[in-house]
C-alpha cells in the first residue's frame, strides 16, 4: 500500500512568514520595497499574464508557497529575446519556478493547421505573440543567462506533458524530454502542490533540487540505476491485452516453464502488460523499489512500434495507488520519472482555494482586457481530475483520473466572495463545474480496488460497476448555491458527461430546469463507431437518450433550450466516409457548426500516438500486423474533414462536390432537402476551396433551430487550475 503523504499545510512555516500576505505577488522591485523585502525566496516565471485567481496556475502555486512562509515574486510574460527582464526582481534565494502557463505554448500559439494564432486569451488585450515557442525551454535558457547558479524547477502543463520522449506535432519529430532541453534541475508534473511544498522546504534546508530524488510527481536525471532499486525491461513487444480488464502485469503469476533469467511476456488473465522480466527478480523485489525501463529516446525516435509501446506503458503506470517509477535513456543519461502525486484531500483542496487571492489581474495591466480572466471571473471550480480517459484530451494526463472535490462549504465561501468582492457581479455565477461538470464527488466505491485498478477509463467501453455515479451531492450543491443571497442564476458551462448524466434523471431535470442558459454544451465528438472507439467515447445511442431527457425536461420547464454538440474533424481512425456520415447526420438533425478546427496532436496523448505511429496503443502492439489506424495527415484531407462539418458553407461546396463524386456519392449533390450540397454556387464564393475564417462562437442554422459547434480537439489541458479550456 502507498504510504499516506504528509499533509500539505502541516509544514513549519519558513521564517519569512513574518512579512505577512502580499495584496498581489510582486512583479517589480518597487513592490518588493513596499512589502519590506530585500529579495524573493522563489521567483515564478510564466507565459501568462498574472491574474491572482485560483483558476490560474501561477496564482495557486504562488499563494501556496506564500502560505508556507516564502516570499514569492512573479515575472509574467517577459521579453525572452534578452536576459534583462529575468533580472527584474534580482536572484531568488531558493529557486526559479518556470511554467509556460495554463496551456502548452505550442497549442497556445498555433492552430491545428500549424498557422500562428493572432490572439492569446491569456495575454492583456488578447494580444498574440507574448510568449515564445516552447516557452519552458526558452525561459529556462534566459534564466541561466541572467542567474547562472540559481536552481531551476520547471512545471505546469507544458513540462508535465513533455516529461518523457514525445512526438511533437509542430516539428513532426520525436523530441527528448523537456527536462534535458531546458537544462532544469527538477521537473514537476501533474497537480504538483505536494512535491513543490516539500521541495521548497528541503531546498530552504540546504538541499539542492538535483538531489531530490524521492518526491512523487517529479522527474530528474541520473547517471544510472539508483541504489536499492531493481529494473524491469519493457522492450519485448507482444500482446499487452485490453485496457479495461487489467490485472497487475508485474505480479508473480508467471508460467512455470519460464525459468530464472528467461525473458518472457505473459498474459495475466485477460490483461497482460508487455514487459521483459526475470522471474526471480519480480518475486524478490516489491513494486516500491522496482523501476520499469522504457525504450530509450533514440530507439522510439525511429521505431513506431517502440514508441506506441512506450506510450502504452506510460499511461498504464499513472494510477497513484500502483504506478511504478519509469526510466528512459537519453544518450548517456537516464530520465527518471517517479510515480504520480497522491491526490489532495477535500480538506487540503478547501484550504488551497481559501488562500487570500485578490481575484483580479495585477494592477500593472491598468485595466487591460484579459479574455481568460473575463471568462472565469464569475465561475467556481468545484473539483479536479477526470476519469473519462478520452485519448485526445490532456486533462486526465495532467490532473489524473481520481476526482478531487471541494466541500460544499468551501464552494459556498467562494460564491460569497465573488458576490462581495468581484467588481461587476450581477448575481449570475457563469459556471459551477470543472474539467467535467458532473463528476463532483464521483469515484471508485472501494479504495482498495481503486488502488489496484489499471483501467484507462472508468466509463469506457462501459461504466465500471465499481464507480459511484450518485449525482446527489451535486444536486444538493446546486440547490444550496441557488439559495445564496445575491445569487440570481447559476449556470453550468463546463462540458457535461452525458453518459453519466443519463443515470440520474433527477440530475438532468435539475440541470435543465435551473442551470442551462439557453444552450448546453456536450461532446459526442463523432457519430461513427470507428473514430469513437479511438477516442474512447460512447456511441450515439447514449447521446439520443440524453437528448430525449433534455427535451422532455425542457418542455416540462416551459423553456426554449438547445443542446450544442461538439464534433472533431480529422481525429485518428476517422475516414472520409466517417466524416460524410457525420455530415449527413448533422444535415438531417438541422445542425450547422460554425467555427471548426481539426484534431491537434498534443504531446503525450494516446490519440497523438495513433497519429504518429498509425498503431493503436489501446490494443496489443506488434511490429508487424495488428490494427492500423488511419490518419488524415495531408492538408487537403484535413481541410476536407473540416469541410464536411461545415457542409452548409458555400466556400466548402466545390471541395465537397469533388469529394462526393470521387466517393461515388454524387447522389448527395442537388438542390433538394435530402442533398448535402447544392449544384449551384453563389457568386463570389468557393474560390479558395477551404472554409471562410470565422469568429469564435456558434451561429444557429435559423431561428428556432439548434446549433452545433466544432473546436480544437487537443490541448484541453488547464494548467494547474485554469477553466478556459477547449470543451
Amino acid at each position: 500500500m502507498t504510504a499516506p503523504p504528509k499533509p500539505l499545510f502541516s509544514y513549519r512555516p519558513y521564517w519569512a512568514a513574518r512579512f505577512g500576505v502580499a495584496p498581489f505577488l510582486p512583479m517589480s522591485r518597487a513592490e518588493m520595497d513596499e512589502l519590506g523585502w530585500d529579495s524573493c525566496d522563489v521567483i515564478l516565471v510564466t507565459g501568462d499574464a498574472y491574474v491572482d485567481h485560483p483558476s490560474f496556475g501561477v496564482a495557486i502555486i504562488g499563494r501556496l508557497l506564500e502560505a508556507q512562509g516564502f516570499r514569492v515574486g512573479v515575472i509574467a510574460q517577459p521579453d525572452w529575446r534578452s536576459a534583462d527582464p529575468f533580472k527584474a526582481l534580482g536572484p531568488p534565494n531558493l529557486f526559479f519556478g518556470i511554467t509556460a502557463g495554463n496551456m502548452d505554448s505550442m497549442v497556445n500559439r498555433y492552430t491545428a493547421d500549424r498557422r500562428i494564432r493572432r490572439n492569446d486569451a491569456y495575454s492583456p488585450d488578447d494580444e498574440g505573440g507574448r510568449r515564445p515557442d516552447r516557452a519552458v525551454i526558452v525561459y529556462s535558457q534566459r534564466v541561466r543567462e541572467a542567474h547562472r547558479d540559481v536552481p531551476i524547477i520547471i512545471g505546469g502543463i507544458e513540462a508535465s506533458l513533455r516529461r518523457v520522449a514525445h512526438y511533437d506535432y509542430w516539428s513532426d519529430k520525436v523530441r527528448r524530454s523537456v527536462l534535458l532541453d531546458s537544462k532544469a534541475d527538477l521537473l514537476l508534473y501533474g497537480n504538483a502542490e505536494r512535491a513543490l511544498v516539500e521541495a521548497a522546504h528541503r531546498i530552504a534546508g540546504g538541499e539542492h533540487p538535483r538531489s531530490l530524488r524521492d518526491l512523487r510527481g517529479t522527474a530528474f536525471l541520473s547517471d544510472g540505476l539508483l541504489d536499492g532499486w531493481q529494473e524491469l525491461d519493457s522492450t519485448l513487444l507482444d500482446r499487452p491485452g485490453p485496457v479495461d480488464r487489467h490485472r497487475d502485469p508485474y505480479c508473480e503469476d508467471i508460467p512455470e516453464h519460464c525459468g530464472p533469467g528467461q525473458a518472457v511476456a505473459w498474459r495475466a488473465g485477460t490483461g497482460a502488460q508487455v514487459v521483459r522480466v526475470q522471474r526471480r527478480a519480480v518475486a524478490a523485489h516489491p513494486r516500491e523499489s522496482t523501476v520499469i525501463r522504457l525504450p530509450q529516446w533514440d530507439a522510439v525516435t525511429g521505431d513506431p512500434a517502440l514508441y506506441a509501446h512506450a506510450a502504452r506503458l506510460l499511461h498504464l503506470e499513472t494510477n497513484p495507488g500502483n504506478a511504478r517509477a519509469l526510466v528512459q535513456g537519453h544518450g548517456d543519461r537516464d530520465l527518471w520519472v517517479n510515480p504520480p502525486p497522491i491526490p489532495l484531500t477535500t480538506a487540503e483542496l478547501d484550504t488551497l482555494f481559501d488562500l487570500p487571492f485578490a481575484r483580479a489581474p495585477h494592477p500593472a495591466y491598468r485595466g487591460a482586457r484579459i479574455p481568460a480572466w473575463e471568462m472565469i471571473r464569475f465561475s467556481v471550480n468545484i473539483m479536479r481530475g477526470c476519469f473519462g480517459g478520452c485519448t485526445f484530451c490532456s486533462i486526465t494526463e495532467h490532473e489524473g483520473r481520481i476526482i478531487q472535490s471541494r466541500s460544499e462549504d468551501s464552494i459556498v465561501r467562494e460564491v460569497d466572495e465573488i458576490r462581495d468582492r468581484v467588481e461587476g457581479f450581477t448575481g449570475i455565477i457563469s459556471d459551477l463545474g470543472g474539467p467535467t461538470a458532473n463528476m463532483y464527488q464521483l469515484g471508485c466505491k472501494d479504495k482498495a480496488i481503486e488502488a489496484r485498478c489499471r483501467r484507462l477509463s472508468c466509463v469506457y467501453p462501459r461504466i465500471c460497476s465499481n464507480l459511484n455515479t450518485d449525482h446527489g451531492p451535486l444536486i444538493s450543491l446546486y440547490r444550496r448555491i441557488r439559495q445564496r443571497p445575491g445569487v440570481k442564476k447559476v449556470l453550468v458551462a463546463s462540458g457535461v458527461r452525458y453518459d453519466l448524466a443519463v443515470l440520474s434523471k433527477e440530475y438532468v431535470k435539475e440541470l435543465v430546469t435551473h442551470h442551462v442558459g439557453g444552450y448546453l454544451k456536450i461532446a459526442p465528438e463523432h457519430t461513427e463507431s470507428g473514430p469513437l472507439s479511438k477516442m474512447m467515447k460512447p456511441g450515439m445511442d447514449v447521446y439520443e437518450r440524453f437528448k430525449a431527457l433534455f427535451d422532455h425536461y425542457t418542455r416540462e420547464a416551459g423553456k426554449e433550450q438547445y443542446l450544442v454538440p461538439y464534433f472533431i474533424a480529422a481525429h485518428p481512425g476517422t475516414t472520409d466516409q466517417d466524416m460524410l456520415h457525420l455530415a449527413v447526420w448533422l444535415k438531417r438533425n438541422g445542425f450547422r457548426p460554425d467555427q471548426v478546427q481539426g484534431f491537434l496532436p498534443g504531446p503525450m496523448a494516446l490519440a497523438t500516438t495513433m497519429y504518429h505511429t498509425g498503431k493503436n496503443p489501446l490494443k496489443p502492439i506488434r511490429r508487424e500486423g495488428g490494427e492500423v489506424v488511419s490518419n488524415a495527415r495531408g492538408l487537403r484531407q484535413r481541410r476536407l474533414h473540416k469541410a464536411f462539418l461545415r457542409y452548409h458553407d458555400p466556400e466548402n461546396w466545390p471541395l465537397l462536390r469533388k469529394a462526393l463524386q470521387d466517393m461515388g456519392r454524387a447522389d448527395l449533390i442537388g438542390n433538394g432537402k435530402r442533398h448535402l450540397v447544392p449544384r449551384y454556387q453563389p457568386e463570389g464564393t468557393g474560390q479558395s476551396g477551404e472554409g471562410r475564417r470565422r469568429g469564435r462562437g456558434v451561429t444557429p442554422a435559423r431561428k428556432g433551430q439548434p446549433k452545433a459547434s466544432g473546436r480544437p480537439a487537443a490541448g484541453r489541458g488547464r494548467g494547474q487550475a485554469g477553466r478556459t479550456r477547449r470543451r
